[in-house]
């Protein structure tokens, strides 16, 4: 028999207790690698931390600004605030020349403005390529946004250009228009970003680049590469060289002098110095003729900023383009939600609610525990009816206990009526 179902969404007890578990897990992560009680201006651009805009204070047609968390608290309490989640080398704004009527009240004294702090259309609610909000109160398709770890703009998955990956949150990603804007690491997707649309290889054949280590072999070397990556030595026929026309080599491989004739000509230092630094690992790369479709965002995965060439000349491009963030492990959003966790995980034998009870005096204490476990007591039961007779709770009904409850806690408060 088919039980026809009412159109009234429902959920299980146990699907609200998962969704708010998850929910207060995220945010934990989020807010707890940052400061709720002290503006952060003092210690300069924070690496990472949560930021919000106000938009009571500074709504869009104006100068954005952000404020830090501490201040979206103390200073911004009852305000209409966009959060931003994180962002990285940002300056607290709250309270400085942006703010016309407000004072901050946890640190005023500030500059007028912070000159290298970045902003966008994020600080105005307005998110992705459609620059729409979020949540959007128009927009009646389900989709998560992901951040750009460049811009760090949040964009809609259907506005990638590329699918979503599975297991996204262990993946960072980088927009389409910031791959564009920085070209040179559409070389490093068609190695390290895993099958693209459109993978191509120069000549059809794809060559193996090995990103491990300094010693990656280049075009200049023009080695055959065995199936282990290790360059074999090149050998055309009678054009082999022999002792006589290039020198002998040593056992360890190391060419003695050259004689022609009467000239000795020394190995020069200079050279030897050369081949013992790093080779560039982007050049390799760039050399190689491997491409990838350049169009959508990219995926990256787990410890791809650790493969990325970090020679210095490489160390200087990525400066000059504001991107030296992308050598630092420590940068992502990761390590800065793992840092979260990990001072709430120290915090955990502080708990709120046995704080707030050691300010009360013992008969307040006594009424509140009372309280608790009666709520505590009859809240089971009411869920138990639900159980036996195998049916499914709504909001409805848990707003409705509440509702009795309070009804309840009204009467006593009362007292007994007199005639």
């Amino acid at each position: 028999k088919q039980v026809r179902m009412s159109e009234e969404q429902t959920v299980s007890l146990v699907d609200v207790l998962e969704e708010d578990e998850e929910l207060e897990e995220e945010a934990s992560a989020v807010l707890a690698g940052s400061d709720s009680d002290h503006c952060s201006y003092p210690q300069g651009y924070v690496k990472r931390q949560a930021l919000y805009a106000c938009n009571t204070c500074t709504p869009q047609g104006g100068e954005a600004a952000g404020v830090c968390l501490a201040c979206s608290y103390t200073c911004h309490e009852g305000h209409d605030l966009f959060e931003l989640y994180t962002k990285r080398n940002f300056r607290c704004d709250c309270g400085n020349r942006k703010f016309s009527e407000l004072q901050c009240k946890l640190h005023p004294e500030k500059d007028d403005a912070n000159t290298l702090n970045k902003y966008s259309h994020n600080f105005f609610g307005l998110y992705c390529t459609c620059r729409r909000p979020y949540p959007d109160p128009d927009d009646q398709v389900e989709d998560e946004m992901i951040q750009c770890v460049v811009c760090e703009d949040w964009l809609h998955g259907r506005h990638l250009g590329c699918a979503v990956p599975d297991c996204v949150e262990m993946q960072e990603m980088i927009c389409e228009s910031c791959m564009n804007q920085h070209v040179f690491l559409w070389a490093y997707a068609a190695h390290l970003a895993g099958k693209r649309r459109g993978f191509l290889a120069a000549g059809g054949v794809g060559r193996a680049i090995s990103l491990q280590g300094p010693t990656l072999q280049t075009k200049e070397e023009k080695g055959e590469q065995s199936e282990a990556g290790v360059p074999k030595k090149e050998e055309k026929g009678p054009t082999l060289q022999t002792k006589e026309e290039k020198g002998e080599q040593s056992e360890a491989g190391v060419p003695k002098k050259e004689e022609k004739g009467e000239e000795i000509v020394e190995p020069s230092c200079k050279r030897s110095r050369q081949e013992a630094e790093p080779s560039c690992r982007l050049k390799a790369l760039q050399e190689a003729g491997q491409k990838t479709d350049q169009s959508g965002a990219v995926f990256w995965p787990s410890g791809w900023r650790s493969r990325l060439c970090s020679c210095s000349t490489c160390q200087v491009q990525l400066a000059d383009a504001g991107l030296s963030f992308l050598l630092d492990e420590a940068d992502t959003v990761l390590a800065y939600e793992n840092k979260g966790k990990n001072n709430e995980q120290r915090q955990q034998g502080h708990d709120p609610l046995m704080s707030a009870l050691d300010n009360l005096n013992r008969v307040q204490q006594l009424e509140i525990i009372h309280g608790y476990n009666d709520m505590k007591t009859e809240l089971k039961d009411f869920l138990q009816t639900f159980a036996a007779e195998g049916k499914v709770v709504t909001s409805d009904d848990i707003r409705q206990f509440f509702e009795q409850q309070s009804r309840k806690r009204r009467r006593a408060d009362s007292g007994p009526f007199f005639s």
